[in-house]
Formats: structure tokens, sequence, C-alpha cells
């Protein structure tokens, strides 16, 4: 499944890259030049960055569930105990 990018951040990405190449590169991009090289970049090189994303979630999130036991824990039979 691509990643989908609304129009308005679309519009911001092209603007950032033919900034960029104007800037570093000295070269000037047209808009659809510019939208051509973000949707390779979408295709192409955004699954990794989106994996490792997934990837460090999951980390997170296990680490999370590993815990859970430590984190929320409750105590049975505690009122006499209290009580006293």
């Amino acid at each position: 499944m691509p990643l989908e990018i609304p129009k308005q951040d679309t519009e911001e990405i092209v603007h950032s890259l033919k900034r960029y190449f104007a800037a570093e590169l000295d070269q000037e991009l047209s808009d659809l030049q510019a939208k051509l090289l973000l949707d390779y970049i979408l295709k192409e090189i955004a699954p990794f960055a989106y994996n490792q994303g997934v990837k460090h979630a999951e980390e997170y999130f296990r680490a999370r569930v590993e815990d859970l036991p430590a984190t929320v824990f409750e105590e049975g039979m505690t009122y006499w105990r209290k009580k006293k």
C-alpha cells in the first residue's frame, strides 16, 4: 500500500524539494519534476523509513507489554491488611 500524503503537505514538500535543489545543487526543478521526484522517493525510499518506524514502535510497545504486570499489577485480598 503506497504512502499517501495530503495535498497541502505534498505542496509543501514539492516547494522544499525545489528549494533544496536550488540551494544545494544549484539546479532549478519545475513543479512536475519535484512531484515526480517525490513520487519516486515515496515508492522507493520511504518504505525503509516507514518499516524502521514500525520496528521502533513494535520494540517500544513490546517492552511496555513485557513490563505490564509490574506496572499495573494490583494485589487482591488486601482489605483486611490495609484495615489494620
